[in-house]
């Protein structure tokens, strides 16, 4: 059974940083990518970035290129972790962490794509 566990989420204030990590378990293949999305109030879902095992390639949304950044902790790729910093106020969200079998990041900020879903954890960027 496929297990997504993410845990990190918090208060913060404009320009703060948080780390969110996103624990995988249960693939028996090792080719699969894990995304991070986020939902604000009212809008929809929108990937922000992924990782992908096969290859270690990452992909970006571009509403955080440059202030986002996802890694893997080891060989396994077990747990991947985004490090978010300067985050401003539109940062808000319920972030959520998926993982899906492919190869590449080319396709993994699409929702769709993905099966394997944790719970969510909330981000609120505020002073």
């Amino acid at each position: 059974e496929v297990q997504v566990v993410e845990s990190g989420g918090g208060l913060v204030q404009p320009g703060g940083s948080l780390r969110l990590s996103c624990a995988v378990s249960g693939f028996s293949f090792d080719a699969y990518a894990i995304g991070w999305f986020r939902q604000a109030p009212g809008k929809e879902r929108e990937g922000v970035s992924c990782f992908s095992t096969s290859d270690g390639s990452t992909n970006y949304a571009d509403s955080v290129k440059g202030r986002f950044t996802i890694s893997s902790d080891n060989a396994k790729n077990t747990t991947v972790y985004l490090q978010m910093n300067s985050l401003k106020p539109e940062d808000t969200a319920v972030y959520y962490c998926a993982a899906e079998l492919g190869y590449g990041s080319y396709w993994c900020l699409d929702d769709y794509e993905f099966d394997y879903w944790g719970q969510g954890t909330q981000v609120t960027v505020s002073s």
